[in-house]
């Protein structure tokens, strides 16, 4: 019962801000939401480095989904980019090597900070900064998005529980199912089929194959976020949502879901820059 009550009170929020807020507005709601994954993050990622500044990664992710988002954008894309391909390294082995210097950070804590920072940037900020980006090719591709991870989620939950006989990864999500995972793969690309006709009024092959590697990325993100999880011997990232667990737990699958969707619609030069 908690689960449905926080999906119908968060749903029509995201919608209406995916409908009603343009661009950097857009951009700021969806970070204030991200801050809530990026300090569970830091979190879990205590138990390996308690004594490392993870917290930076409050500024540090928003921060790099502000350059990405800028430097993919139409304006800036030609010069941006090469920009951010200098910028974004230099800031991850220079800029993290030199703040976890000053920190003090303990020798021993040191390369699983340098882990849990240099992983989380890109974990946490290339999510935001697709999601910003993915609106201004058009609200309904949030649509699409939303559709092909949360529907696709339902079906492996329903069908796992009922049917589920092999497990997926024991070890990391025991619950997990191949037939579970099966039917969200069918199940999101449905979606996709039946969004790309009403939205579309066609069925494009293109399209149906972006929608199946974001299906694949979405269950890859949330096994990925369970084995964050496993590794610090927690069960949830947070109590924020009731019956959800955390903010990450929420939007795990997005993590990838979001960047594999926008690079499949880049592919098919849908809101590729400079079109």
């Amino acid at each position: 019962m908690k689960r449905l009550f926080t999906a119908a009170v968060g749903a029509p929020i995201i919608l209406a801000a995916v409908f009603l807020l343009k661009g950097w507005w857009f951009f700021a709601v969806m970070a204030l939401i991200f801050e809530g994954a990026v300090w569970e993050y830091a979190e879990i990622g205590r138990s390996h480095a308690p004594r490392a500044p993870l917290r930076l990664l409050l500024v540090m992710s928003p921060a790099a989904a502000v350059a990405l988002s800028f430097a993919l954008s139409e304006p800036a894309a030609a010069g941006g980019l090469r920009l951010l391909l200098l910028a974004g390294p230099l800031a991850l082995s220079v800029g993290l090597g030199t703040v976890l210097l000053f920190s003090r950070t303990p020798l021993e804590e040191m390369l699983p900070a340098l882990g849990i920072l240099g992983f989380g940037v890109p974990y946490l900020a290339l999510p935001l900064s697709s999601l910003h980006l993915l609106q201004g090719i058009d609200p309904w591709v949030i649509v699409l998005l939303l559709a092909i991870v949360w529907l696709g989620d339902t079906a492996a939950f329903y069908v796992g529980s009922r049917v589920g006989r092999h497990k997926m990864a024991p070890v990391i999500s025991p619950k997990k199912s191949w037939e579970g995972a099966i039917a969200s793969f069918v199940v999101a690309v449905a979606a996709a089929a039946v969004w790309d006709v009403c939205r579309r009024g066609r069925l494009e092959p293109g399209l149906l194959a972006a929608a199946a590697l974001t299906a694949v990325a979405a269950q890859i993100g949330d096994l990925v976020e369970s084995m964050l999880k496993r590794s610090s011997g927690v069960k949830d990232s947070g109590q924020m949502l009731p019956g959800h667990g955390g903010m990450l737990d929420r939007v795990d699958a997005l993590l990838f879901a979001a960047p594999v969707l926008l690079f499949g619609l880049w592919l098919l030069g849908m809101g590729l820059p400079g079109k």
